[in-house]
Parts: structure tokens; sequence; C-alpha cells
């Protein structure tokens, strides 16, 4: 089950919020545009989907880099130890 803070980074990851407990009435709008409670809770609904679409974009993303670069993972890992 995803966290507030989890939902709140996915609708708004620029942020411009503070929230307190676990409700969207505890959710203070600073410099965010304000998302409504329906979205809120959809959010809940998204979250696993959109971070399984994160983390596949993720590692089709690093086998692009690799392959651009020309070498492997464990040739990567060398450089970055």
């Amino acid at each position: 089950m995803a966290t507030i803070q989890q939902v709140l980074g996915m609708l708004i990851p620029d942020g411009g919020y503070v929230a307190t407990g676990d409700t969207y009435e505890g959710i203070k709008f600073i410099e965010a545009t304000p998302i409504t409670k329906a979205e809120f809770e959809a959010g809940f609904a998204a979250f696993d989907k959109w971070k399984d679409n994160a983390e596949a974009q993720k590692a089709i993303d690093k086998t692009a880099l690799l392959a651009k670069l020309g070498i492997t993972e464990d040739e990567a890992r060398l450089l970055l130890a």
C-alpha cells in the first residue's frame, strides 16, 4: 500500500504542499495547484502501476545508455566503484 507521501510525490512531483496525517484534509497546498480529494484517492489505486512503469522505464534507459557507451553493466560498476 502506498503512503500519502508517495502518492503526493506522484501527483505533485514538484512539491509545494505540506501533509500532516494520512488524510486529504491534512494536505495544505502552499505553492502547488491543489488536487481534488477524488484525485488523491485515485492516486492510491494508480500508484503501484505508476511505480512499476517508472522502474521499467529506468531499466530501458539504463540499457540504452550502456549500449550507447558500448560497455557492460559490470564495466559501468567498475567505473563507479
